[in-house]
């Protein structure tokens, strides 16, 4: 990486890493990386989420052309969730932003307990 470039996240970008790197959605590929899923089965793997909140992930990923989804012609119809090749290229990523905090948190523990336990705060 280029420390002299200057980092710009446009805000295209911006929105787009704010849909995928938010709560559900990593708890939702990281379920959809190890099979399809129906919705159901979405809402037991991740028990916190809401049923409106899992709707409005799936469909932001969908828009987004990591997951797709399939009506399975059962009785009742079911859909079924599965993540895309697009989506798949997402894992060395985030793959390296979880390497990325795991060696860091050590560091990162350190300085929130030092800005914790400052006694000087009254210039903020």
């Amino acid at each position: 990486m280029d420390t002299d470039a200057e980092l710009r996240i446009d805000r295209p970008h911006r929105e787009l890493l704010d849909q995928i790197l938010d709560k559900w959605s990593l708890s939702v590929l990281n379920e959809l990386c190890e099979r399809p899923c129906r919705f159901n089965e979405l809402r037991r793997a991740i028990p916190q989420v809401t049923q409106k909140s899992l709707t409005a992930t799936l469909r932001r990923l969908e828009r987004n052309g990591v997951i797709e989804r399939e009506v399975v012609s059962t009785r009742p119809v079911a859909v079924s969730y599965r993540i895309t090749p697009l989506g798949k290229t997402l894992r060395s990523p985030i793959d390296a932003l979880l390497a990325w905090a795991s060696e860091s948190m050590p560091a990162i523990a350190r300085a929130r307990e030092d800005f914790d336990t400052r006694d000087d705060r009254s210039g903020l």
